[in-house]
């Protein structure tokens, strides 16, 4: 099963998990997670190769769908599902194939369509840092700049660095083999009439009014909602406001 951070105790409100995009981890949504859980039980999870969860050579939205559904199944459905990005693509395809599994749905800054950009660059520059001779993150955030990543995401990254190990905790191996299904979606005739919140960033550009139609193909009940002044990353650029958002939503 899936590596979890729980927060929090069970209530008369039903359980959030959270999973995360591609390269985070549960420990990214630490802080949301935990103020979140003052009125539910919140389930951070490792998706599978990342983390401390278990590492396949298949990284597909079915099989990472299945992951979430043996965690809920652990615990007792339905949960309310949050997914972010990678994530939230795998939540759709839960809802999708599981469709007694889940509450409410959000999903943020994903749509449920193929991307034609990469998130290879940064396999290749993980790679490219020497570990043997990182002695704390801060040497493999250097290094990471040195090769044109951006502070935020040298922070983001290094969160999954095993300084002592010297070894990310990605199977950047997987990752990469998987690339084109990770920044895909499955052709599916499913539909899921559940209540569904696409939550984006507004300076974002991942999911566009053109992406609507098939949004709602899938997901019916589907709102929108966006948050100004946020880019992809939007709990971490907008954490009260995103937060506030979801409270709302799964309150309702």
């Amino acid at each position: 099963m899936l590596n979890m951070i729980l927060h929090g105790s069970p209530t008369d409100r039903p359980p959030l998990l959270i999973a995360h995009g591609l390269y985070g981890s549960a420990r990214n949504w630490g802080v949301i997670a935990k103020r979140l859980s003052d009125s539910r039980r919140v389930v951070a999870v490792d998706m599978r190769n990342h983390g401390d969860s278990p590492w396949h050579d298949a990284h597909g939205y079915p099989e990472l769908a299945e992951d979430l559904a043996e965690v809920i199944e652990h615990f007792g459905a339905p949960f309310d599902v949050l997914g972010h990005s990678m994530g939230g693509k795998a939540a759709m395809m839960l809802a999708l194939s599981h469709p007694d599994l889940v509450r409410r749905l959000v999903i943020a800054d994903i749509a449920p369509v193929a991307y034609s950009h990469s998130q290879l660059p940064f396999i290749e520059k993980m790679r490219a840092v020497d570990l043997d001779t990182v002695t704390r993150k801060s040497e493999a955030s250097a290094q990471l700049g040195e090769l044109g990543v951006e502070p935020t995401l040298q922070s983001f990254f290094t969160q999954s660095l095993d300084v002592a190990g010297k070894r990310w905790r990605y199977n950047l191996d997987a990752l990469e083999a998987e690339m084109p299904k990770i920044m895909g979606f499955p052709n599916t005739t499913a539909r899921w009439g559940g209540p569904t919140l696409f939550l984006t960033g507004a300076a974002s550009d991942y999911v566009l009014p053109e992406h609507r139609a098939q949004i709602r193909a899938l997901f019916p009940q589907a709102r929108f909602a966006k948050i100004p002044g946020a880019g992809h990353w939007l709990h971490a650029d907008k954490p009260r406001e995103f937060e506030a958002n979801l409270r709302a939503y799964l309150d309702a």
